[in-house]
């Protein structure tokens, strides 16, 4: 079997109507921390949704990185049943040899051949730094591995930042591949940059180029969260992941906010640049996790998940537990409001 490309979703079917409307949470499912085997569970980074065999993919940043799937999705979410977990998939290098411990697993895309794009965050070290690279959902090996843009390299000065590295991945609206850091890059810094990440795209030919710089706070958010008189200077932004739409082509931003033990999410909605460009790119609008009756946890992960019987496609999200006994894996399902005023959807 040759599991297609998933298809993108349009935006009249993903997003709330109107905008304004927001998201309901519908589902949410807490995965334990433990394996039948004894093994741990968590630590999960990123999802992607194999709607063939309605089964949710996620990645472990753990120390040895694994693909977990956990399903099914669909049927859970008609059933209110709990999501089964399955056997863990380590992943491999070109000799069938688990992974280093610093290959950091962040952002997560399957391919239409039993594989898997993977981003790794990893560190500055020589022979430790961020790759794209693609495995198979077969037996976890490493297939391919594709080097990020010249100006990610880490050199003195310049370069992705310890622990800020590439964190998102979805898949473009041609078919190809968007990622981004989770924080500015050091020379961007240096020049006054302190809000926006730069994305790259990968394209069907493998062709690389820079489009745009995505801001990271850009949408209003609790003025309790922006008054100066109330920032904690161990508070930190970041931009945890990337999922794209279709009709036209959009970004679904998930921006994180986070000081010690508080967690705070929003969603952004930014248009797809056509073409390249160091401008910033303008949102459309935003909605805040904490008015979406969304638990503060920490949520790294996006994922279009099954649509409901009314033809609606509804979002799914995930915790990292960080490996915290205070923590959770959660996996929840949010559907976009619409308004009766909206168009009906058409239904499979």
């Amino acid at each position: 079997m040759v599991w297609p490309l998933p298809e993108l979703p349009m935006r009249w079917e993903a997003l709330p109507c109107p905008l304004e409307a927001g998201w309901a949470l519908i589902r949410l499912w807490e995965l334990p921390k433990r394996a039948d085997n004894g093994l741990s569970l968590g630590g999960f980074s990123a999802a992607a949704y194999q709607a063939s065999d309605d089964r949710l993919w996620l990645v472990s940043d753990a120390s040895r990185g694994y693909l977990l799937p956990v399903g099914p999705l669909a049927k859970a979410l008609r059933t209110g049943d709990p999501l089964q977990v399955g056997p863990r998939l380590v992943l491999r290098d070109q000799s069938g040899t688990p992974l280093p411990p610093s290959f950091d697993a962040e952002g997560l895309v399957l391919t239409g051949n039993h594989g898997v794009w993977i981003v790794s965050e990893r560190r500055r070290q020589a022979g430790h730094q961020a790759r794209l690279q693609r495995f198979s959902l077969r037996n976890g090996w490493l297939l391919e591995t594709k080097r990020l843009p010249p100006a990610w390299t880490a050199r003195p000065g310049q370069g992705l930042a310890v622990n800020q590295g590439p964190e998102s991945l979805t898949r473009s609206s041609d078919g190809g591949l968007v990622l981004a850091a989770e924080a500015p890059l050091l020379q961007d810094l240096a020049q006054g940059d302190t809000d926006g990440v730069r994305l790259a795209h990968f394209d069907l030919e493998g062709v690389l180029e820079e489009r745009g710089r995505l801001p990271l706070d850009s949408v209003s958010s609790d003025p309790k969260e922006t008054d100066p008189k109330e920032t904690d200077p161990k508070e930190t932004v970041g931009l945890t992941e990337l999922l794209a739409l279709d009709g036209p082509p959009a970004l679904l931003a998930l921006i994180r906010r986070h000081r010690p033990l508080h967690w705070t999410a929003k969603l952004q909605l930014f248009s797809w640049p056509p073409r390249p460009s160091p401008l910033a790119l303008q949102p459309i609008t935003g909605w805040d996790f904490t008015t979406e009756e969304v638990p503060r946890e920490n949520w790294e992960g996006l994922a279009w998940g099954p649509k409901l019987d009314d033809g609606r496609r509804t979002l799914v999200i995930v915790s990292d537990d960080n490996f915290s006994l205070i923590q959770r894996n959660l996996v929840g399902l949010l559907a976009p409001r619409r308004s009766p005023r909206c168009r009906s959807l058409p239904k499979d």
